[in-house]
């Protein structure tokens, strides 16, 4: 098999990878409506189906990055890839609501080794002033991926039942370990103006958690990541409920939406992130700060909107401002951290925000979603919750969001007073331990 050293097929194939990643994740949020008649669960339930994935999927992702610091990160992906892939053909075969809790945390396992490994490669790929564009593209997985599974699941479910399509969803993935085979890994720290030493390796979790700017960072992915995985798991089960819409008709209007969006959002990051660094290190930070503020009155008027297609299309404008932020937020990351320690470093971020942030999007908006559809039945006089008031309870629910898309904009506006500095220090050191260490 012939192997390449480019840098943009590298990039493509793991972009690849991120698409049939976050596919198979967001598969569940397609399948929600008939998973949730079929076994007779409340949204809380189904909000669990996230959020127990996102508390594994954290834990695990420490030991996971630090391997992709320590060990060949193409074989990690490998194994991580081929794990993802049964997992989720067995949720397919649930025959119980446990089996389908059980089968997704184990699938958390196998996709926690995918960023951290990716994103460090890539780290080595791409020098710093190209690295927002490189990122951003690589996190249109998010969108891509999401979109696709929305797309094709929705229909694939209406016509031979959510089973099928969720061994449908599993299959791609063990295609991208050909493409992944033919890359030749880079040497860590190859993009960077000072090449990393052993010191810098044997930073600890408290020395990263010691960056100002990195906390600050860790704080914003967890507002970012309530809101993103609260709209994967119930922007179609909003659309079928309160437009009224078929699970296949749902599902191409939701993935038309984040599809779109995220697309949008993703390229438009690559092309603010790598102009505004020049003006100031702080740019990227300032620029995704400004994107969540423009963010937040767009989506309450997509919520509240009574058209659907108007609804798609601004919440296809807020999605997009919601993931300008990986392209902006994670070339930020990369400028604080030593290369030798990229891959731990997203680890822990990725600890705090799924911990702190998306492991509560899915089940606290399900149960807020609950108890505003108990409260509209009460008030109406209602023994029963009908599916009228769930559609309310679910439509109110969703409010949360532009409410901590600026409360998202603020906490990025203080990491970026504190960018510039803490990339001085990172140079010095290197600096410095390159002469001590020679």
């Amino acid at each position: 098999m012939v192997k390449s050293k480019s840098p943009h097929f590298a990039l493509a194939v793991l972009t690849g990878i991120n698409i049939l990643n976050f596919y198979d994740r967001q598969v569940l949020g397609a399948l929600a409506e008939p998973i949730r008649h079929e076994f007779h669960l409340s949204d809380v339930q189904i909000g669990w189906l996230g959020t127990a994935f996102i508390l594994l999927y954290a834990v695990v992702g420490i030991p996971l990055g630090r391997l992709a610091d320590s060990w060949r990160r193409k074989p990690l992906l490998i194994w991580a890839i081929a794990a993802w892939s049964l997992l989720t053909a067995m949720a397919g075969l649930a025959s119980t609501y446990s089996f389908l809790l059980a089968s997704r945390l184990g699938f958390a396992v196998g996709e926690a080794a995918v960023a951290p490994a990716a994103t460090s490669w890539l780290g080595d790929l791409f020098p710093p002033a190209k690295r927002a564009r490189a990122l951003g593209i690589f996190m249109l997985g998010v969108p891509i991926g999401g979109a696709l599974s929305f797309f094709i699941s929705g229909p694939i479910a209406q016509a031979f039942g959510w089973r099928v399509a969720m061994i449908a969803a599993a299959a791609p993935a063990l295609l991208a370990i050909l493409f992944l085979l033919r890359l030749v890994e880079p040497t860590r720290g190859a993009a960077e103006t000072h090449a990393p030493t052993s010191h810098q390796s044997r930073q600890s979790t408290r020395d990263l958690l010691a960056i100002p700017t990195f906390r600050w960072i860790i704080a914003s992915g967890a507002l970012l990541n309530f809101n993103m995985y609260a709209i994967a798991t119930f922007a179609p089960a909003f659309v079928i409920r309160v437009h009224h819409l078929t699970v296949g008709e749902a599902g191409v209007i939701a993935g038309l939406a984040l599809g779109f969006g995220g697309i949008i959002g993703g390229l438009l990051s690559g092309a603010i992130g790598d102009r505004v660094v020049h003006r100031g290190q702080n740019g990227r930070l300032q620029a995704a700060a400004l994107m969540a503020i423009i963010g937040a009155p767009v989506a309450v008027a997509a919520i509240l909107s009574p058209q659907v297609y108007l609804c798609v299309v601004l919440l296809a404008f807020f999605y997009a401002m919601l993931n300008t932020y990986y392209g902006l937020v994670y070339s930020s990351i990369q400028d604080v951290v030593s290369p030798t320690r990229r891959g731990s470093a997203m680890a822990v971020y990725f600890l705090a925000m799924y911990l702190c942030g998306a492991a509560f999007g899915p089940v606290l908006t399900g149960k807020l979603s609950d108890l505003l559809a108990r409260r509209a039945a009460d008030a109406a006089g209602s023994p029963a919750v009908s599916e009228v008031f769930r559609a309310l309870g679910l439509q109110q629910a969703m409010l949360v969001m532009p409410v901590l898309s600026i409360l998202l904009a603020v906490v990025l506006y203080f990491a970026s007073r504190n960018i510039a500095h803490d990339i001085r220090r990172r140079e010095e050191t290197a600096v410095h331990a390159s002469t001590v260490w020679r």
